[in-house]
C-alpha cells in the first residue's frame, strides 16, 4: 500500500491544513465557519492526530468519511493501531495522552477504527500554484523530500515511520535547515503557542484542541486564516 497520496492544485476554492484535532470535532467546525470554509470547494487536510484527549474521538470515522476531509495517520492513530496488532504498548502512557476511550471500546468496534487509521498515509503532497506543499505528523527524515518519497511507495523502515510520526528534535534544535524539494513542509505533533516556522517547514499545532483556537494554514497563499474573506 502506498503511504503517500498527492492532490492536483483546487481551481475552485481553497485547500486548508489544521493541526492536530484530538477528539474536539466541534471546536474544529467553529473555526472553519469563522473562516467560511465552504466543502462544496474547499479541501482540509489534517496533519494526524484526530483522537485522544477529546470527547468526540468517535466522530473520527465520520470525519474521515467526508470527500473534502483529508488526513496522515498520526502518533496517537498509530498507538491504537498497535493495541489491537497486540503490539508492545505502556498502557499507563497511552491512557494519559488520552487513549482511555478506545480502550474501553469493545474488541469489535476497535478493530474498525483500527483498520481506518491502518489506511491512512504518512504523508500528503498537495500542489498549488507556487510549487508543492507536503504535510507529515511530525517531521521529515531527509533532508531531500524526494527520498522519503521513494521510501513511501511501499513500506516504509520502522525507523523512518517512528521520525514521520514522533520526532520533535527540530523543534528542540531550533533547526532552520530546509526540506529541500518542496515549497513548504506541514506539520503538527509538538503543540507552540502560534504557528512557528524553521526553515520551509511550519508548525501549526497551536493547541486547538485544548484553547478552541485552531490556527489554519491556506496552503495557496502560506497564511494562517482568522476570519470569512472580505472581513
Amino acid at each position: 500500500m502506498r503511504r503517500i497520496e498527492r492532490f492536483t492544485a483546487n481551481r475552485r476554492g481553497r485547500d486548508v491544513a489544521v493541526g492536530d484535532i484530538h477528539g474536539h470535532f466541534s471546536r474544529l467546525q467553529e473555526r472553519l465557519a469563522v473562516i467560511g470554509f465552504d466543502p462544496t470547494v474547499d479541501r482540509l487536510f489534517s496533519v494526524g492526530d484526530l483522537v485522544d484527549r477529546g470527547p468526540e474521538c468517535p466522530q473520527a470515522l465520520e470525519w474521515l468519511a467526508k470527500p473534502w476531509f483529508h488526513a496522515v495517520q498520526g502518533n496517537h492513530e498509530a498507538l491504537a493501531m498497535t493495541h489491537v496488532d497486540g503490539g508492545t504498548l505502556d498502557y499507563s502512557q497511552y491512557r494519559a495522552a488520552g487513549g482511555g476511550w478506545f480502550l474501553a471500546l469493545d474488541s469489535d468496534e476497535q478493530a474498525r477504527f483500527a483498520e481506518r487509521f491502518r489506511r491512512l498515509p504518512l504523508a500528503l503532497e498537495v500542489e498549488t500554484a507556487d510549487g508543492l506543499i507536503a504535510l507529515l505528523h511530525a517531521d521529515c527524515p531527509f533532508r531531500h523530500w524526494s527520498q522519503l518519497r521513494e521510501l513511501l511507495v511501499s513500506t516504509p523502515p520502522s525507523e523512518v515511520q517512528e521520525v514521520c510520526q514522533w520526532s520533535r528534535k527540530r523543534l528542540a534544535a531550533g533547526d532552520e535547515t530546509p526540506v529541500e524539494g518542496l515549497r513548504a513542509l506541514v506539520v503538527g505533533h509538538t503543540p507552540q503557542r502560534e504557528v512557528r516556522v524553521l526553515g520551509n517547514i511550519w508548525h501549526i499545532d497551536t493547541g486547538g484542541w485544548a484553547s478552541g483556537q485552531f490556527s489554519l494554514l491556506d496552503l495557496a497563499s502560506l497564511t494562517v486564516l482568522n476570519a470569512r474573506p472580505g472581513e
